[in-house]
C-alpha cells in the first residue's frame, strides 16, 4: 500500500461535489484524512471561487490506474472531458504525491484514449506554488518532507508566507459536513 495525498477543488455546486467525491473515494479507499476545507479565489480566470481540500488515503493501485480511477470520478460528477486548464469546475481532483514517486508516471503505459488523461508528473508541481495546495496538504502532513527538496512541508508553507504574506488571507476556512459531521469549521 502506498500513502497517496490528492487535491479536491469545485467551484460548481461545491458543497455537493466535494461530499460526493469524498464517498466516492471512501467507498474506494475505505479510511480518509480529510484536511480543513477552504474557500479560494479562483486562479487564471474569472470565476465563483473555489472549494479546495486535500485527502489522503492508502492506496493499492499503480499511479496511472487511480490517475484513470480520478478522471472516471471528475466524468462522473459532469466535467467535461475536454475542460480547458483554467475555467469553472464541478470536481477537479489530482494527485499531488503518490509515496515518494518522482518524475514522470505514465510513460510506458497504456491508459484508455477515451478519457483524455493529462500527463501524471509527481510530485505535483502546484504544492509548492499555490497556497489553497499547500496549506491543506501541511494541516494533514506537516511534518512529511518533499520528496524531491527533502524538507517538511511546514518549511515550505514558512516560506510561502515569507515570499507572499497575504497568500494565507487569501484562503478562507469553511464549515463543511460530511456524512453528517462538521469536518471542517470556518
Amino acid at each position: 500500500m502506498t500513502e497517496v495525498f490528492v487535491g479536491l477543488g469545485s467551484n460548481i455546486h461545491r458543497y455537493h461535489h466535494i461530499a460526493s467525491a469524498l464517498d466516492a473515494l471512501q467507498a474506494r479507499f475505505s479510511s480518509l484524512r480529510i484536511s480543513p476545507v477552504y474557500e479560494a479565489e479562483a486562479v487564471g480566470f474569472v470565476g465563483d471561487p473555489f472549494l479546495n481540500l486535500v485527502v489522503g488515503f492508502d492506496c493499492e493501485l499503480t499511479p496511472a490506474e487511480l490517475l484513470v480511477f480520478l478522471r472516471q470520478l471528475e466524468l462522473q460528477h459532469g466535467r467535461a472531458a475536454n475542460a480547458v486548464k483554467f475555467s469553472a469546475r464541478t470536481l477537479d481532483i489530482d494527485i499531488l504525491l503518490f509515496g515518494d514517486c518522482c518524475g514522470e508516471q505514465l510513460e510506458g503505459v497504456s491508459l484508455p484514449a477515451n478519457l483524455n488523461l493529462p500527463s501524471l508528473v509527481l510530485p505535483r508541481a502546484e504544492i509548492l506554488e499555490n497556497a489553497y495546495v499547500l496549506k491543506p496538504l501541511v494541516d494533514l502532513a506537516a511534518e512529511q518532507c518533499h520528496p524531491q527538496s527533502g524538507r517538511r512541508f511546514a518549511d515550505h508553507w514558512q516560506e510561502m508566507l515569507l515570499a507572499s504574506p497575504l497568500c494565507a488571507d487569501q484562503l478562507y476556512p469553511v464549515d463543511f459536513r460530511w456524512q453528517g459531521a462538521l469536518i471542517s469549521r470556518a
